[in-house]
């Protein structure tokens, strides 16, 4: 073996090593990080539940986004996924309503995930985002413009418009940011047709496919 053939696997030898101490670096970190990561998660998750039902006392999965049926889609060519459903139940455990995690694919800068609540009768209590990556100064202002609007709401549906809304059904536009504005727009609407399709007068949680 001369000097070349020896120097190439002093070289391969070397880079082997730092692969493996990299790989062990990785998983150290992964293990260190993953518990932390994962209550973060849960307490996001919990504050955007209450923040769509503060009347809620607990709130209790009837579909997750780990289970089986992991989402619903609203509608044959929908852009709206339904992530994960949580039964909203008062202090005494009665049902009254239900947290819907809803995804809409139709965002400016990627999917916008957002938490809403409904009560058992319909009324749409209030949106949360969750995750939104839109344009600074224009489809970030979502959580200021858009968020308010759509509290304490009983319609079928929402449209968005530039003009002004003149009815509970009509949402007015993030100015310059309509694609984010439709895609909210759609995603609340697929959470809607949700409810209404899945969920509604369904007190015993029943009737979801776990």
């Amino acid at each position: 073996m001369d000097n070349e053939q020896k120097s190439m696997i002093k070289d391969a030898l070397i880079l082997f090593a730092i692969t493996l101490a990299a790989g062990l670096l990785l998983g150290f970190v992964y293990n260190v990080t993953k518990e932390p990561i994962a209550q973060q998660k849960a307490k996001a998750k919990a504050e955007a539940c209450k923040n769509v039902f503060a009347a809620a006392e607990t709130f209790e999965p009837v579909m997750s986004e780990d289970g089986p049926t992991a989402f619903f889609m609203a509608g044959e060519d929908s852009n709206v996924d339904i992530n994960e459903v949580m039964q909203a139940l008062d202090a005494s455990g009665q049902l009254i309503g239900y947290v819907i995690t809803v995804t809409d694919h139709e965002g400016y800068g990627g999917d916008i995930q957002f938490s809403m609540g409904v009560t058992l009768d319909g009324i749409l209590n209030g949106i949360s985002l969750l995750s939104i990556s839109e344009t600074a100064g224009l489809g970030m202002k979502a959580g200021d413009v858009l968020v308010p609007q759509f509290a304490d709401k009983k319609v079928e549906s929402f449209t968005y418009t530039k003009s002004g809304s003149t009815n509970d059904s009509e949402i007015d536009a993030i100015s310059g940011a309509t694609i984010t504005t439709n895609a909210i727009v759609n995603g609340v609407n697929g959470g809607l047709l949700f409810f209404n399709s899945v969920l509604a007068g369904n007190e015993g949680g029943g009737g979801i496919n776990e």
